[in-house]
């Protein structure tokens, strides 16, 4: 899944959607190395303008808030913080927590799903410069030859090669709180299923964002879209070839530089044909 994200824009980055150039020059909101899904904090999204061809660049919360007056009825702060992290019912029961930083592509449309909508009508784009994903690694007991229960997690930094920003699908909703009257627009990034690539450094799950190519973000974006056609850009995969992604230090979440590369001696590298050969690799962000 998609949990953790950078926001670095820099104002000489080639412009690929319209206007964007001048309207990162007039927001300081662009400058964060990472961005915690779990935080439920402020994430940059390109919203459309209704009835244009247009977007503004806005900060949303990270975290889908439903239709207050539908499952599962989240109608005050209190309620959000409940649901995000999960609490104890009158029973005594555990409730898991439902946070909603992503929609699954593959369910977005479904009848009764909260994001069914949103997936038709609130579409947007989440900038992004980075993500962030753990590879699980199980090592081997020395005693017995067999993998070890607990795995070893291994932090991967992935970028869409020679894009210093790219785009990923998202989704967005306003949500007002009943007790207060605060009216707020939330959103999700939509995840599909990972490419080769991902599905190495992402082993437990294999998810991925969806990460748009320029043609898609704008359609996704602008165009009144049937339903295939909507669960067909929300299902795209990047093709493997076109990412780029190196490890982390463990605790890169507290670093200065969380960017900065760490290599693992013990690692092994990811089983990817012609991983070193520039020969087959394509662009289609060009």
């Amino acid at each position: 899944m998609c949990y953790y994200n950078a926001q670095k824009v820099t104002h000489s980055e080639f412009i690929r959607l319209k206007r964007l150039e001048k309207l990162v020059a007039n927001y300081n909101f662009l400058n964060r190395d990472v961005l915690i899904g779990f935080d439920f904090g402020p994430i940059a999204v390109l919203k459309p303008i209704p009835g244009k061809e247009d977007f503004e660049i806005v900060q949303m919360e990270w975290g889908f808030l439903p239709d207050p007056l539908k499952w599962p009825f989240i109608e005050t702060r209190e309620d959000s913080f409940k649901i995000r992290r999960g609490y104890t019912d009158a029973r005594g029961k555990f409730i898991q927590p439902l946070n909603f930083l992503n929609a699954v592509s593959e369910e977005i449309l479904l009848p009764n799903k909260v994001y069914r909508q949103a997936a038709l009508e609130r579409r947007c784009i989440i900038l992004s410069s980075g993500f962030y994903d753990w590879r699980h690694i199980f090592p081997t007991n020395k005693r017995t030859g067999q993998p070890l229960k607990t795995a070893v997690k291994y932090p991967y930094r992935i970028n869409v090669k020679g894009r210093e920003y790219f785009w990923l699908a998202g989704i967005w909703q306003q949500w007002t709180d009943a007790a207060t009257g605060e009216t707020i627009d939330t959103c999700s990034i939509i995840t599909t299923e990972a490419n080769l690539v991902m599905s190495q450094i992402h082993n437990s799950k294999k998810r991925m964002p969806t990460m748009l190519t320029d043609d898609l973000a704008w359609e996704w974006m602008f165009e009144k879209l049937p339903e295939k056609r909507i669960a067909e850009i929300a299902k795209w995969q990047i093709p493997w070839e076109n990412l780029s992604y190196h490890t982390l230090a463990k605790d890169f979440l507290n670093a200065t530089n969380p960017g900065a590369e760490l290599i693992y001696p013990e690692l092994p590298p990811l089983d990817v044909p012609g991983a070193n050969s520039p020969k087959g690799q394509m662009d289609l962000f060009q």
